[in-house]
């Protein structure tokens, strides 16, 4: 098995309400909603979607009722602190709840937290050092 994933699909209690937050509140263009599941336009990056929790937890076998942290962090590096700053503002602007607020990180970058309507972790980061890094913009 590769290190590369293929999409990555979050489990939603209130679809509209996860729609909403990603495409009013962040600017998400939406490529295909099948109504049961929505995937968003991906710029070339692995593909982003939601699917309703319940049938999601149903269909790779477990229970829907998970509380607490998950273990899964998505990362999005820009190339500055200040958009660091302008997404951390956009971000609560829609919605979210800011877990860790933007500032100077143990080593050495800069970045915030945030956790979406549905609780899903956003951890925003930049980096001076290096020039290969994963940068989503």
């Amino acid at each position: 098995m590769k290190a590369h994933v293929s999409s990555i699909l979050l489990g939603v209690r209130d679809m509209d309400r996860a729609k909403r937050f990603y495409t009013e509140g962040l600017g998400w263009k939406i490529q295909n909603d099948y109504g049961i599941s929505v995937f968003f336009e991906s710029d070339g990056a692995s593909p982003v979607g939601f699917y309703g929790r319940d049938g999601l937890a149903d269909q790779v076998g477990t229970s829907a009722d998970g509380s607490g942290f998950s273990g899964l962090v998505l990362t999005y590096v820009v190339r500055s602190e200040a958009r660091v700053d302008e997404v951390m503002a956009e971000a609560e602007k829609a919605g979210a709840t800011i877990l860790k607020p933007a500032g100077a990180l143990p080593w050495g970058g800069y970045g915030g937290t945030f956790a979406d309507p549905e609780g899903y972790i956003w951890s925003l980061g930049y980096s001076a050092q290096g020039e290969d890094q994963p940068y989503a913009e």
